[in-house]
């Protein structure tokens, strides 16, 4: 059983709006250490909102982020980065006229140590296909292998927390399973904390300990992964049967169903 008694990231209360609008409703969330926690939500629920805000790309008008004790809303994201985060965007970004290993040595440039070697071949291990093309530009790459290098530089930083914003996002299903196994052993056996978010609610209950559902910007439902997969509006809204943003699935949110 993992030790819950100590959050890597606390979320309380957050407003972040993108001009006028107001994307995020005051959210709050935790992430305890080791664990995978998960963001559900349709398009539009602001679940990359939540991200850029966690990671200082976008600052909240309203509210605290903490992270490893201390507040840090504000911060900038190379900032965030020596701290111990990692944010691996939605769409990957790598850097396509640079080689594999090019990149990965870009994710490791706030870090003044040793050791970037050994971590080069940490990733390798994990993405063995990264090691063979590491001279290839990571443009000519396919979408899952961009996945892997996005994920792989996010932990050539070292991190505490890796944030990963839709994985899963066109990828074929045997790659998305393929993804998610490395992503829990990475959790397993390097300890990273993640806070992930994912549209695929199946795969990511799957794999993470704890869940959110966000749905236009308020958090409506929490819980641990596994009672959230089995719970009836999990079921009806995002894993077959029902029309995320509808009037029923609206009417279902109100119940602010919790398990804690």
């Amino acid at each position: 059983m993992k030790d819950l008694n100590h959050n890597v990231l606390e979320v309380r209360n957050v407003e972040t709006f993108y001009g006028p609008i107001m994307a995020l409703r005051g959210v709050s969330i935790d992430v305890p250490e080791g664990q995978i926690v998960t963001i559900l939500g349709a398009n539009g629920a602001g679940k990359t909102t939540l991200m850029k805000t966690v990671s200082g790309a976008l600052d909240p008008e309203k509210g605290t982020v903490s992270f490893l004790g201390e507040r840090v809303d504000g911060d900038e994201p190379d900032r965030m980065v020596r701290r111990g985060m990692a944010h691996v965007p939605e769409g990957r970004e790598v850097f396509p006229f640079l080689t594999v290993e090019e990149n990965l040595r870009l994710g490791a440039y706030t870090r003044r140590d040793g050791g970037i070697g050994d971590d080069m071949e940490m990733v390798f291990s994990y993405f063995p296909i990264l090691k063979e093309r590491r001279a290839q530009q990571a443009g000519t790459l396919s979408g899952g292998q961009q996945q892997m290098l996005a994920i792989g530089r996010g932990l050539m930083a070292r991190p505490r927390l890796m944030l990963l914003d839709e994985p899963s996002l066109g990828l074929s299903p045997l790659l998305v399973q393929e993804i998610f196994a490395i992503i829990r052993r990475l959790n397993e056996e390097q300890g990273v904390t993640m806070l992930l978010v994912e549209q695929n609610a199946q795969v990511a209950l799957n794999t993470a300990d704890f869940g959110y559902v966000l749905e236009i910007g308020r958090i409506v439902m929490a819980g641990e992964a596994s009672k959230l997969l089995g719970s009836e509006d999990i079921q009806e809204f995002y894993l077959g049967g029902g029309h995320a943003g509808g009037p029923r699935e609206q009417k279902r949110w109100k119940r602010r169903k919790t398990w804690r």
